[in-house]
C-alpha cells in the first residue's frame, strides 16, 4: 500500500495557527476550564458575561485533539437514538434529548450569524441509511417517533434499501469556528493558554489547586471539558464508557452535494461534503472499540480500498467517547456541589453536545432550570441497561490489555522492536534514518502501547492517550510524556 496523501485532517491543513500563549507562572482564578477543544470554548463563550475571571488551558493546542479529527457535522439526525433512548429510557427523555440538540443547533448558528464568524457553514439535508432488510423496521421506527416529536422526515428507497432524510441540519469547518471563538473570547479577557497541562487537581477547603508540570493555578471551580477526563477518581470514567475509533479520508471531488449521510449502525460510514478553495468529499468507515482491530495499517488500507486511492488528500483517524446509555455526561461530578463539573461522553456528536455543554454548565453555574441538567448528570445511574455494555467493554479491555502485554512484537509491524532497556519496557522504531526510543507503557492505567505506522504514533488501545514518535503525550487520559531518557 503506498500511501501519498497527508497523514493529517483536512480542516488543519494550511489554516494558519495564532501566535500560542503558554502560562508562565502562577495565577489564582475563579473559573478554570481545562480543555480547549469545541468543547471548552463553547462553555467559555457561554460564561464570559458572568462577571467572573475565567481561564482556560490545553494541553497542546486549541482544537488540535478530538476536533481537527470530526467530519464538521451540525446535526440533530443521529443513527437511530432516539429510538435507542426510547427503549432505553421513554419517549418523554427521548424528546427532551431532540430539544437539546436543536436547541444547540440553534444556539451555534447563532452565534456564528452573530459574530460573523467565516466557517463554511452551509444548511444541509442529512439521510440515516441502511442496505440491511433487517434495519429497516428500526429506521421505520426513528421516522414514526421522530414525525410523533413533530419533525419532517422523507422517507427513500431509491439510492438504498431504506433511508431518511430531515432538514434543517448544518456542515462547517470546526476549526475556523474554533479559532474565531477563541479571538472572541480573548477580546472578552478570557485566558487562554497553550501548551499547558494540567497533570494533578487537588481541592483544598473551597479551592481546587490545579497543577501544569512547572506552575500552580488556583481556582473556585473546575470545568473538565477534556474529552477523557485524565483522573479515574471521583468518576470512574474507563467503568461508564467505551472508546471508538473511526478511519476517514477527504478525497478530491467534482461533485458537491448539499447532503450529509449516515448508517443506522456499526460500523459506520459517514460521508459529507466540503467546498473551499477546493471541493471534498469526507469519508468515514470502519468504525470500532479501540481494544479490537489493532492493526492500523489494515485499518487504514481496508478504507483506502473502497476508494480510488489517487483522489485522496487527506487521511486520518479519530476517537470518540461512548458513553453505555448513548448520553453525554454533562453537570455536577458531586451531588450538592457545583465547584467541579464535567461534560464529556459526546458519542460521536461533539459538535451539538459542545455547545450545549456551554448552556447546561451555564444554568449550573447561576443556579437556574434547565430541561436537560438531570437527563444528562453524569451521576444518574442506568441500571440494567448498561450491564451488558459494560460486561463487553471490559472483556475488549482486558483481552486488549493480556494480550498486548504477552505479544508486544506483532507480525505487522515492518521496523519496530519492543524490549527492555536497564529493566524497562521500551519500544524503538526505525524509519531508516532515525531511531525512536519510548517508553512503551502508557502512564495512564499501564496498558501496552502500540504503534501506528500509517499516522506515525504512539497510541494506548485501553483508554486512546497518543503520544508523538519522541513520546510527547499529545492527547489524554495519560498525563505524561513516554519520552525515553538515556543514561
Amino acid at each position: 500500500m503506498v500511501m501519498i496523501m497527508k497523514k493529517e485532517s483536512l480542516w488543519e491543513h494550511d489554516l494558519k495557527k495564532e501566535k500560542i500563549k503558554e502560562l508562565n507562572g502562577d495565577l489564582e482564578t475563579d473559573i478554570l476550564i481545562i480543555g480547549g477543544g469545541i468543547t471548552g470554548l463553547s462553555i467559555a463563550y457561554e460564561l464570559k458575561e458572568m462577571n467572573q475571571k475565567i481561564t482556560l488551558v490545553e494541553a497542546s493546542l486549541v482544537g488540535m485533539g478530538v476536533t481537527k479529527n470530526t467530519t464538521g457535522k451540525i446535526n440533530y439526525l443521529q443513527e437511530t437514538i432516539y429510538g435507542d433512548l426510547t427503549q432505553k429510557y421513554s419517549l418523554e427523555q427521548a424528546k427532551k434529548y431532540l430539544n437539546g440538540e436543536l436547541r444547540a443547533i440553534e444556539e451555534i448558528t447563532r452565534i456564528i450569524k452573530k459574530e460573523q464568524i467565516e466557517c463554511n457553514l452551509e444548511k444541509v439535508e442529512s439521510f440515516v441509511f441502511t442496505n440491511e432488510e433487517k434495519e429497516m423496521a428500526k429506521l421505520k421506527q426513528e421516522k414514526k417517533i421522530l414525525e410523533n416529536f413533530g419533525i419532517k422526515v422523507k422517507e427513500h428507497t431509491n439510492q438504498f434499501k431504506y433511508a431518511i432524510s430531515v432538514e434543517n441540519t448544518y456542515v462547517f469547518h470546526p476549526l475556523k469556528y474554533l479559532y474565531a471563538l477563541k479571538k472572541i473570547l480573548e477580546k472578552k479577557n478570557i485566558e487562554i493558554y497553550e501548551n499547558t497541562k494540567i497533570v494533578e487537581v487537588k481541592k483544598e477547603k473551597e479551592t481546587f489547586i490545579c497543577l501544569t508540570e512547572k506552575y500552580k493555578i488556583k481556582a473556585k471551580k473546575v470545568i473538565l471539558a477534556c474529552h477523557y477526563p485524565f483522573f479515574t477518581l471521583p468518576f470512574l470514567m474507563p467503568l461508564k464508557a467505551t472508546t471508538e475509533k473511526s478511519y476517514i479520508a477527504a478525497l478530491e471531488e467534482d461533485k458537491i452535494e448539499a447532503k450529509t449521510y449516515i448508517t443506522s449502525k456499526n460500523p459506520c460510514t459517514s460521508i459529507r461534503y466540503h467546498q473551499d478553495k477546493e471541493k471534498y468529499l469526507i469519508y468515514l468507515r470502519n468504525s470500532h472499540n479501540i481494544s479490537n482491530h489493532l492493526n492500523e495499517k489494515e485499518n487504514f488500507k481496508k478504507l483506502l480500498n473502497e476508494m480510488p486511492e489517487k483522489k485522496v488528500k487527506f487521511l486520518w483517524s479519530n476517537d470518540d467517547l461512548i458513553t453505555f446509555d448513548k448520553m453525554p455526561y454533562i453537570g455536577k461530578i458531586k451531588k450538592e456541589e457545583d465547584h467541579l463539573l464535567l461534560a464529556t461522553g459526546f458519542n460521536t456528536w461533539g459538535m451539538t453536545n459542545s455547545v450545549l455543554s456551554g448552556l447546561i454548565i451555564k444554568d449550573i453555574l447561576l443556579n437556574k432550570e434547565n430541561e436537560w441538567i438531570e437527563l444528562m448528570n453524569p451521576l444518574r445511574t442506568n441500571g440494567l441497561n448498561n450491564i451488558k455494555e459494560y460486561t463487553k467493554n471490559t472483556l475488549y479491555s482486558l483481552k486488549s490489555f493480556i494480550g498486548n502485554k504477552i505479544i508486544k512484537n506483532k507480525d505487522w509491524y515492518d521496523n519496530v522492536v519492543y524490549t527492555k532497556i536497564e529493566g524497562k519496557n521500551v519500544a524503538i522504531y526505525n524509519d531508516g534514518q532515525k531511531k525512536y526510543r519510548v517508553y512503551s507503557t502508557c502512564p495512564h492505567l499501564g496498558c501496552t502501547l502500540i504503534f501506528n505506522e500509517v499516522e506515525k504514533t504512539w497510541d494506548c488501545p485501553c483508554h486512546a492517550s497518543r503520544f508523538s514518535l519522541e513520546g510527547k503525550c499529545i492527547k489524554g487520559p495519560s498525563r505524561y510524556n513516554i519520552t525515553y531518557k538515556e543514561k
